[in-house]
């Protein structure tokens, strides 16, 4: 029994150190694995014209995130230029940043301003991001500056 709590413990503090270490400096919203958007296709958004799952076989990995993609050209479109299709604020909510915090961007919830794709918390919150978008990206875009580097729990502590 004792090896047991010894390897869960072991195993916990990994996913812990993993996650932290993700989280470390990384601007990206990414999953513990590493997994970006969900698994969402960010070039389908543009493509597509809506939010679409990716295939776990087509992937690419950047800035330390793994995206996954619904075809092969959506991969090569990402490849080739991928500032293109990268959601804002490393895939945060948009208005959650433009009230200086990072709140998890569902993929769900998006919109492309100015061939920039933005994802907000919920469908609630989107509705209010876009009474003032342009206010709220130009706050969002000033905070962003000071809160890329600091995790979520670093904000919400503040």
């Amino acid at each position: 029994m004792n090896k047991f709590k010894s390897l869960i413990s072991g195993v916990a503090l990994s996913v812990t150190l993993a996650t932290s270490a993700l989280a470390a400096g990384v601007e990206i919203n990414a999953s513990s694995t590493g997994l970006a958007m969900q698994g969402y296709d960010p070039v389908a958004y543009f493509t597509a014209g809506e939010a679409t799952k990716g295939d776990y076989r087509i992937t690419a990995l950047h800035d330390e995130a793994l995206y996954r993609f619904s075809s092969e050209e959506n991969k090569a479109a990402f490849e080739a230029n991928p500032e293109a299709y990268l959601p804002a604020y490393g895939g945060y909510c948009a208005f959650g940043a433009a009230m200086g915090f990072k709140f998890d961007g569902d993929p769900n919830h998006w919109k492309i301003v100015h061939n920039k794709l933005y994802l907000n918390l919920s469908k609630d919150i989107q509705e209010r991001w876009e009474g003032d978008i342009p206010g709220f990206i130009e706050s969002a875009s000033a905070n962003w500056e000071t809160i890329a580097e600091k995790s979520p729990a670093e904000l919400q502590s503040q």
